[in-house]
């Protein structure tokens, strides 16, 4: 019986695992930012599965517009840059493009990224 180190990378098998650790955190951090932002303006964390997707993706390019105007504005209602708005826009227009997503599937969101930061 051949025993496996602790050194030995053989050991741990990670293909078809998505590799997270090759997301830019900041990105995570600014849209969180933004998440805080809107939960004290609605009270509610789910409400932005109400919202149709077409909407995100005016609000995208409006933040987008104003990005490109000056990279370094801040939306005036938030005080928050555009650019994080923009971050968070595409995060709920790719959830939305999920196949399996639906308004109802808050819980399944958590449990997927549980999943994928899970450490074997």
């Amino acid at each position: 019986m051949q025993v496996k180190y602790m050194n030995d990378q053989t050991a741990k098998r990670d293909e078809g695992k998505l590799q997270i650790s090759l997301v830019p955190t900041q990105v995570i951090r600014d849209i969180a930012e933004v998440r805080m932002y809107g939960n004290r303006k609605y009270g509610d964390p789910d409400n932005w599965k109400n919202v149709e997707k077409s909407r995100y993706v005016d609000a995208l390019l409006r933040h987008l517009l104003s990005y490109l105007d000056n990279p370094d504005s801040i939306d005036e209602e938030s005080g928050i840059p555009h650019y994080k708005h923009m971050a968070c826009n595409i995060a709920f227009i790719c959830e939305m493009e999920r196949k399996d997503w639906t308004r109802d599937n808050g819980d399944l969101m958590v449990k997927q990224l549980e999943k994928a930061l899970e450490v074997d």
